[in-house]
């Protein structure tokens, strides 16, 4: 009987403990949580996964979300964070492509105009409508314009976002208010949808990963496993540890973007390039140069292009431009001279002019643009069509696209690696499927409304753990909550994955990010249980990349601190 009593309490503290701590790891639900830990089990057992994507951007996570929901073996790579490099530097729109209209490119303005209503019914926490306003100088622009517009509402048939107006020069100024008027008769207003492409990158892997798929960041692959002459799987490092990994698989995507020819040379180091790489630079101003939630095109600068001044989270996104270069880094950062083509092709529009001065981040993304065969164009006539690429060791590359059509290119990806991975067929369900967040969502002004239905989950958090309710920086609304959560159940692993990809502070004020380093490196450390030299090297890290955002010299001078969270 005492040994049953025994037994019995045991089992009771046991259980409880046990549920306390799934509990406290989980703060509302099991659902989505991105493990790095767990993840790095899943590649300890020997088994043969049916696909392996190389890259953890817009077009690698969609694929992985594809694959993952048609029930089979996932895996998923990335060598730094997920949406590191280029999906997290957009312009933040879902847009069909005014643009690409204008060029005539009907067949991908037709795909992207569906892709952009699906995005907004199946992540309608992240993307929403924008009313964006054509200022008309000359007296045939807004009908020119307003008849191009009309047509591209046309196009979107049933996932048409609103109707195309011509307005009046008065109902600009009322629009605008810091607009230069002289000359004005006018304008055209038309509807394209705005979304946070970090923040949907976290939503798509976490989908991806309730639907059975493993993903893991700072994981490279160094080199393929070949098998009768084709891609068997590959061996890859995780970067934390060290630790190498065999890893076979049926198929192989390369999803690595501008990075393409560099996997693409681990089988042929002859092998030429099929990547053209482009720069596209972004100002963060203030709202005050520009206040309205309306936003501001553009429709052609001196080169050609077409340029935004978009309001975005409380500040204004200005961009973008098209710059060739040589090559890919991971870490791009914005030429004086692009920064002064913004600056100099938004003079015209405003009246108070910003300066370099007023710059709160500058931001530099690069385009992975298919190489024509034949041609001596510049990096703006390039298609951005995605392109599939199958070579002779039947490892699949899928480069170009854009991030309004990543569902589209990744269902076409895992169309192709079905055949060549002899798979099941299974039919992609992606067009329907809600995003991770999209559950029980409610309109509000809180800050907290990005997290979609998660938000409960921080708020909860905050309420229940000490310091967790404090607030980052007076300029931000932003919680030492969410910072925990970044980590606990994101896969955050550095300041850098929270302040420019969780939080976007680095891309919306560079100088408020670097002040709160400190911070952010403290709470990382407790949670990952770091020592105090891994926390100041990872402020000292931080610093250094925050200098690539900033368009004037800032030094901090404020010392760090210590954060203590029990």
């Amino acid at each position: 009987m005492l040994f049953f009593c025994k037994f019995l309490f045991f089992f009771i503290f046991f259980n409880y403990t046990f549920v306390s701590k799934i509990q406290k790891m989980t703060a509302y639900s099991f659902k989505g949580i991105l493990n790095r830990e767990v993840s790095i089990q899943q590649l300890r057992d020997p088994k043969v996964w049916d696909m392996i994507i190389i890259g953890g951007g817009a077009t690698g996570l969609g694929i992985a979300l594809d694959a993952a929901s048609r029930g089979y073996k996932t895996l998923l790579l990335e060598k730094n964070d997920f949406s590191h490099g280029t999906s997290s530097r957009s312009t933040k729109l879902a847009h069909g492509g005014v643009r690409y209209l204008a060029q005539g490119n009907i067949s991908l303005v037709l795909e992207a105009l569906r892709e952009r209503g699906l995005m907004i019914q199946n992540v309608p926490h992240l993307v929403h409508m924008v009313p964006f306003v054509i200022p008309s100088y000359r007296w045939w622009e807004k009908f020119y314009y307003g008849i191009g517009l009309t047509i591209y509402d046309w196009m979107a048939y049933k996932f048409r976002f609103g109707k195309t107006k011509v307005i009046s020069r008065q109902k600009v100024k009322n629009i605008f208010d810091n607009l230069n008027t002289n000359s004005l008769n006018g304008g055209v207003i038309y509807y394209d949808g705005q979304f946070d492409d970090s923040r949907m990158s976290i939503n798509i892997a976490q989908t991806a990963s309730e639907k059975g798929g493993t993903l893991l960041n700072y994981f490279n692959v160094d080199q393929f496993i070949m098998k009768d002459g084709k891609v068997d799987g590959v061996m890859a490092t995780d970067l934390e540890s060290g630790e190498v990994f065999s890893i076979r698989s049926k198929t192989v995507v390369n999803a690595t973007g501008v990075f393409a020819d560099n996997i693409l040379k681990l089988i042929d180091e002859d092998e030429k390039p099929i990547i053209k790489v482009s720069q596209g630079v972004h100002l963060i101003l203030d709202r005050h140069f520009l206040k309205s939630n309306h936003a501001l095109m553009i429709p052609k600068t001196r080169d050609g292009r077409i340029l935004f001044i978009v309001p975005w989270k409380e500040r204004l996104l200005v961009g973008t431009t098209d710059t060739p270069l040589d090559g890919p880094s991971d870490e791009p950062k914005a030429l004086k001279e692009e920064i002064d083509f913004i600056l100099e092709t938004i003079e015209d529009y405003l009246v108070k002019k910003p300066e370099l001065n007023d710059i709160l981040s500058v931001f530099a993304g690069l385009r992975p643009l298919v190489q024509p065969r034949k041609s001596k164009e510049g990096t703006k006539e390039i298609s951005r069509d995605h392109k599939l690429i199958i070579d002779h060791t039947n490892l699949l590359t899928i480069t170009g696209g854009k991030w309004t059509t990543y569902r589209k290119m990744a269902q076409d990806t895992v169309d192709h690696a079905i055949k060549i991975g002899n798979l099941n067929k299974v039919k992609c369900t992606t067009d329907t499927l809600k995003i991770h967040g999209s559950a029980h969502v409610n309109p509000t002004n809180d800050h907290l409304s990005v997290y979609g239905s998660d938000a409960e989950g921080i708020r909860e958090l905050a309420k229940k753990e000490h310091g967790l309710a404090k607030i980052l920086h007076p300029k931000f609304p932003h919680i030492m909550a969410e910072v925990v959560w970044f980590i606990r159940y994101e896969m955050a692993r550095t300041v850098e994955d929270i302040l420019a990809r969780r939080l976007r502070i680095l891309f919306l004020d560079a100088r408020v990010a670097i002040d709160i380093a400190p911070k952010i490196a403290a709470v990382l450390a407790v949670e990952l249980n770091k020592e105090k030299s891994w926390e100041y090297a990872q402020t000292e890290v931080f610093s250094n990349i925050a200098q690539n955002y900033l368009a004037t010299p800032y030094k901090k001078t404020s010392t760090i601190e210590k954060i203590k969270i029990k």
